[in-house]
């Protein structure tokens, strides 16, 4: 069990987490392994990322669940969030990545302060990391929250830091990490 990867993506807001996230998959999905979870995109109007939308890999569904203009009770920095469309977009998509045979491998993008105003996003983090499938995650960098402390606490994460410098070179890295551990497939 201890070598079933799982992969966390840090860095700093705008850095190419998502991006860096999606190389590999893309990568691993071309080998013939198959990824399923939720990604995390930003919303772009006029060249302003004004929201974010929350998209299951294997489906396609895609919900905003933060924008600018949301008047929502449940606020992080300039973005209202609404709860609601994480929980069925987003939370589906990980708990069917646990539960289905036919997926390989776990992808939550991201584990930041927005998706963790939801306690059964929280529960399904620790249940995918919990699950004997392998796991590739994007961690907000700076948030102190129990949730995050707990994930970078455990010894069976390997956390790598995207920067301006390395994200160009970090996929193929974490595509190395991902080859010498994944199980064959048949």
């Amino acid at each position: 069990m201890d070598d079933i990867p799982k992969i966390g993506i840090t860095g700093m807001p705008s850095v190419g987490k998502t991006q860096t996230l999606i190389k590999i998959i893309e990568f691993l999905e071309g080998h013939g392994y198959t990824l399923g979870g939720m990604v995390t995109e930003p919303v772009i109007e006029k060249k302003k990322r004004v929201g974010f939308t929350v998209r299951d890999w294997q489906t396609g569904a895609s919900e905003v669940f933060a924008h600018i203009d949301y008047d929502t009770k449940e606020k992080v920095g300039k973005y209202g969030v609404d709860i609601a469309a994480l929980e069925r977009a987003g939370i589906p998509a990980v708990e069917r990545a646990i539960a289905d045979e036919k997926t390989n491998i776990i992808i939550i993008d991201e584990i930041g302060k927005m998706e963790m105003l939801s306690e059964r996003f929280c529960e399904v983090v620790i249940e995918a990391f919990d699950s004997d499938k392998p796991i590739m995650v994007t961690l907000h960098k700076k948030s102190r929250t129990p949730l995050l402390q707990d994930v970078r606490r455990r010894d069976d994460i390997r956390i790598l830091e995207v920067t301006p410098v390395n994200r160009n070179l970090l996929p193929y890295k974490i595509e190395k990490i991902m080859e010498e551990k994944l199980p064959p497939l048949f």
